[in-house]
């Protein structure tokens, strides 16, 4: 069982929506405590002050002009409570004078009118008192006496009800809050249920499945998803990626390897000198296809984790770097003395297209390179620039036996490429990364037959600026 976390968010929700509820309960405790014991005090009040009343009542003038009075028993019996509490009393005149009752007991200072009861609290007999004083009269045919009344009561059942009041308060709030922690608790784990199952689903996963996530989430968490998914599909580029280089890396090299070897080996146990040279020419020129082949796929590694949107910030001139690649095969052609290729070059107006110059002048090299190879001897071999409303395109027509048509399909699933038996590279890897060149631009490229003459031109369409 998994312990809360207090950076989990089950306790962080209990916290926030306990916490100020706890706050209110609080407050709701106080201010039902403070609104019963007034309501308590009042009612105990106005019994206080009907005992006062009861016994000015009885307050009369004598013969001797002096007041008396006649305690009514009710008066005091009225005030009588299961909490023991004890009743005080005093009657004096207007001048202070004693009359009956406590005679220790102090009365408050007030400025109260004739026949108005005025309420205090005080301490008689180290115990706390509330104490109701009545201000009256007593008149004979010839004067008028004023005196005061006073009863006072010790506050035990006002606290034993306030007592009550609160612990039942209490009560009531903590079952509240005990219910109300329980369903927050229900809810959030209801509501976290689909995070626990995509927790479960990815945790089930083997290390290689990187595909998206696609199971149902809350709204706030899909965010989150989409963005985790967008690390996801980046962590599996990368991983294609090595995965390509690496397939292709143990493919398309153990053919000009196990060339270099075998003319390395020949020309070790060749007494001739010119055989010798001539097996020693054979692996160099096997090493120069294989060095051609490392840069090509180290071009197809880089192409598969290419940002589409830095390719499209950038513009090319596709007629001038068409044209300078054409020049540099005329001179490479020039120097190995190849007389039998008549490569031309023709383009009407400038084109301008988005995308890297680099990468579009390795689409125009793998295109010729593959033409001059596989076009036989004598070959013409023709490259054209023009544009259309769309894109500029390109064309590169040979008048060789071509291609299979179907090799561009293959090459969009690198099927295609292979090393023959001669030393001699196929088409497959050249048209991969032409055609990844070609996709990360947004672009299209087709192949087709053509005859008078007859051979096969490709066509590859970019995006202009």
């Amino acid at each position: 069982m998994k312990t809360l976390s207090p950076n989990s968010i089950k306790s962080q929700l209990l916290l926030w929506l306990l916490g100020p509820l706890l706050i209110l309960g609080l407050v709701a405790i106080l201010d039902g405590y403070r609104a019963a014991r007034s309501t308590a005090d009042a009612v105990s009040d106005r019994v206080l002050s009907g005992s006062a009343l009861a016994i000015a009542e009885r307050v009369f003038v004598n013969g001797e002009n002096g007041l008396e009075v006649d305690i009514p028993y009710v008066a005091l019996q009225m005030l009588t409570s299961l909490e023991d509490d004890r009743v005080f009393y005093k009657i004096e005149n207007n001048d202070g004078g004693f009359i009956t009752g406590y005679r220790d007991l102090a009365l408050p200072e007030t400025t109260a009118s004739l026949n108005e009861v005025t309420f205090a609290d005080g301490v008689f007999r180290g115990a706390k008192v509330r104490i109701a004083t009545f201000h009256g009269a007593a008149s004979s045919t010839t004067r008028s006496f004023s005196f005061r009344v006073a009863v006072a009561e010790t506050t035990n059942a006002r606290a034993a009800v306030a007592r009550s009041i609160l612990i039942r308060s209490l009560l009531r709030q903590g079952i509240l809050l005990v219910s109300a922690a329980i369903l927050i608790w229900l809810v959030v784990s209801h509501a976290l249920k689909p995070l626990q199952r995509l927790e479960l689903a990815v945790s089930r996963r083997s290390p290689d499945d990187v595909r998206p996530i696609e199971h149902s989430v809350p709204q706030e968490v899909e965010g989150l998803v989409f963005t985790i998914n967008g690390l996801v599909e980046r962590f599996s580029s990368a991983i294609k990626a090595l995965q390509n280089f690496t397939s292709n890396a143990s493919h398309q090299f153990r053919t000009p390897l196990s060339l270099i070897k075998t003319h390395l080996e020949v020309a070790i146990r060749e007494n001739d000198p010119d055989k010798q040279k001539q097996a020693i020419t054979r692996a160099g020129k096997a090493v120069n296809d294989a060095e051609r082949l490392m840069y090509q796929m180290l071009l197809l590694a880089q192409l598969d984790s290419a940002s589409k949107q830095k390719l499209q910030q950038q513009n090319c001139d596709l007629t001038s770097v068409t044209r300078d690649a054409c020049n540099d095969f005329i001179l490479q052609l020039s120097h190995n003395k190849r007389s039998d290729v008549d490569l031309g070059f023709h383009a009407k107006e400038d084109v301008n297209v988005r995308g890297d110059k680099t990468l579009i002048q390795e689409i125009i090299r793998n295109l010729i390179d593959n033409a001059i190879k596989h076009s036989g001897s004598p070959t013409q071999i023709d490259v054209e620039i023009s544009a259309t409303d769309k894109y500029g395109v390109l064309k590169v027509r040979d008048q060789g036996h071509g291609f299979d048509e179907n090799l561009i399909t293959k090459a969009r699933h690198r099927q295609a490429g292979n090393s023959t038996g001669t030393g001699k590279t196929n088409y497959g890897l050249g048209l991969s990364i032409v055609n990844d060149i070609v996709s990360l631009h947004n672009g299209e490229i087709t192949a087709k037959r053509v005859s008078d003459p007859a051979g096969m031109v490709v066509i590859v369409k970019l995006p202009l600026t």
